[in-house]
């Protein structure tokens, strides 16, 4: 896609992340995860004028065995470590206002370097504090 999308990987080739900065632009509907991801996070363009013809998704029973997130930075700035599924840190990026990032596994801690709002979407139902290993 672009430099503006990062890929985190482990050192043993794992995607772990993926980092899209607020720049990144795209003139054309791109996904930045593939369809067989948790989580579909792409850019959806339309023209002036365009439509969505009313719909909705049906039930369908999924199974999943970890839990995505996206976070969206809406104000403030951070750093994110990112962590591999040993607890390994792999990388740290700062993040701004409009980057997003997309958890696909391993783990993650923030630093705040300001006063920040994350605009956090992960998947549910959240069953508590308990489904987290915090380390």
């Amino acid at each position: 896609m672009s430099e503006l999308i990062y890929r985190i990987h482990s050192d043993e080739g794992s995607l772990l992340a993926y980092v899209i900065k607020a720049s990144f632009t795209t003139d054309i509907t791109s996904f930045v995860t593939p369809p067989e991801h948790n989580f579909q996070v792409g850019f959806v363009v339309y023209p002036k004028h365009g439509t969505i013809q009313n719909h909705y998704h049906r039930k369908i029973d999924r199974q999943v065995s970890n839990t995505s997130e996206v976070l969206v930075v809406r104000e403030g700035k951070c750093e994110i470590d990112i962590f591999d599924n040993n607890q390994c840190l792999v990388e740290t990026l700062k993040l701004n206002v409009g980057d997003v990032m997309v958890m696909v596994t391993g783990g993650h801690g923030f630093r705040m370097m300001e006063d920040t709002v994350l605009l956090e979407i992960k998947q549910g139902p959240y069953i508590g504090i308990e489904e987290k290993t915090r380390f």
